[in-house]
C-alpha cells in the first residue's frame, strides 16, 4: 500500500492519520490549536440569501460601465425600473461570453469604435459624456446610412436587441409585461376550450 508513495506523500499521510486520531480520540479539544496550524481553515459558511458579487466574464470595468449606460439609455428608468435595475449588462456579458459564436469579440470591437467616435466628436469616451451628447450619438447611429457610421450602426442595433432580450427575460421585465394581467384578447374565445 505504501510502496507507491512519493517522498512528500508520507508526510501528508502522517498528517491525515494524526488529524483523524486527534479528532476521534479524547484529546480532540487539546489538539484543536495544532489542527488549525496544519489543516487549511474552513471557508466561512455561506450566508443564506447573500449573493456573491457579480464579476463580468468578458467585460472589463470600463466596458461594463459603458454597457450599463447604453442599456439604460435604451430602456431608461421611468415609473418602472430600467435596464440597469434589471441587470441587463450581466445578461449581455453572459450571452456574449457563452453563446455568441465570436465570443463577444465583435461586440467589444463595437464598444471600442463607440469610444473612439465619442472621443473624436467630444474629446471623451462615451460613458464620460453628458446624457444629451450620448443620446445624440446614438440617434445618429440609429439606422445610419453613412458608410463611416456603418460599424457603429451595426453595433448599436446589436446592443438594442441584446438589451431588449435581457430586459424582457429578467424578473423586472416579465413583471412589467404582466403588470396588468394577460389581455383578454390573448385568451381562447372558443367555448368548448374553456
Amino acid at each position: 500500500m505504501y510502496n507507491d508513495l512519493r517522498p512528500g506523500d508520507w508526510i501528508d499521510l502522517q498528517r491525515r492519520d494524526w488529524i483523524k486520531t486527534a479528532i476521534a480520540g479524547s484529546g480532540a479539544a487539546a489538539a484543536a490549536p495544532f489542527v488549525t496550524q496544519i489543516a487549511p481553515a474552513a471557508a466561512p459558511a455561506a450566508q443564506v440569501g447573500v449573493q456573491p458579487a457579480w464579476k463580468p466574464l468578458l467585460f472589463d470595468s470600463h466596458q461594463n460601465e459603458t454597457v450599463v449606460a447604453l442599456s439604460e439609455l435604451v430602456i431608461p428608468t421611468t415609473d418602472t425600473p430600467g435596464a440597469e435595475a434589471a441587470k441587463v449588462n450581466e445578461y449581455i456579458d453572459l450571452m456574449l461570453h457563452d453563446v455568441a459564436p465570436d465570443k463577444g469579440h465583435g461586440f467589444l470591437k463595437g464598444l471600442g469604435w463607440l469610444d473612439g467616435h465619442a472621443i473624436s466628436l467630444h474629446g471623451s469616451p462615451f460613458v464620460a459624456l453628458e446624457e444629451k451628447r450620448q443620446i445624440a450619438i446614438l440617434e445618429s447611429l440609429d439606422k445610419a446610412e453613412d458608410p463611416e457610421l456603418a460599424a457603429g450602426a451595426e453595433f448599436f442595433a446589436r446592443l438594442k436587441r441584446l438589451t431588449v432580450e435581457g430586459y424582457y427575460t429578467s424578473r423586472i421585465g416579465i413583471a412589467e409585461l404582466n403588470k396588468h394581467g394577460v389581455p383578454s384578447t390573448f385568451a381562447c374565445e372558443h367555448g368548448d376550450h374553456a
